[in-house]
């Protein structure tokens, strides 16, 4: 169990947010992935903020009682986010989550985003290491 890597679990299939992206797409984003939050990144692909779906509904909110229009991005994702090595060790991950932490983690290598990690990905990869359960392929 411990030899089991954030990188064995992390997915690196889904694009990142980048500056500028009108906040009705990245609900689309969200949604089509089924995850609660994205990374946001520059031209290389450095992260530079977090996205998630509680900014959304709080942005979309505001902006269609006021009439202001398509929110950006930029103008409420969180800033600094926590990131975490791809060769952290999964059990190390899970014994840092709690209340009030983040529930998914930008992947970086040498400051580049490589992928995301879910605590839906890590209780999958726990459930089936540790008691053989099946899981959706989803998760």
């Amino acid at each position: 169990m411990r030899s089991l890597k954030v990188s064995d679990v992390m997915w690196n299939h889904i694009e990142p947010v980048r500056c500028g992206t009108p906040l009705t797409k990245v609900v689309k984003t969200l949604l089509h992935n089924h995850v609660t939050g994205l990374p946001v990144v520059d031209d290389h692909r450095k992260v530079i903020g977090f996205i998630s779906e509680q900014d959304c509904i709080h942005a979309l909110l505001v902006s269609n009682y006021h009439r202001e229009g398509d929110p950006t991005v930029d103008d409420v994702m969180f800033r600094n986010p926590v990131t975490i090595s791809a060769e952290m060790a999964v059990v190390d991950l899970a014994q840092n989550l709690g209340a009030g932490k983040p529930k998914v983690y930008p992947v970086v290598d040498h400051d580049r985003l490589i992928g995301i990690v879910t605590r839906t990905a890590i209780l999958a990869a726990l459930a089936k290491a540790g008691y053989g359960i099946d899981v959706p392929k989803y998760a």
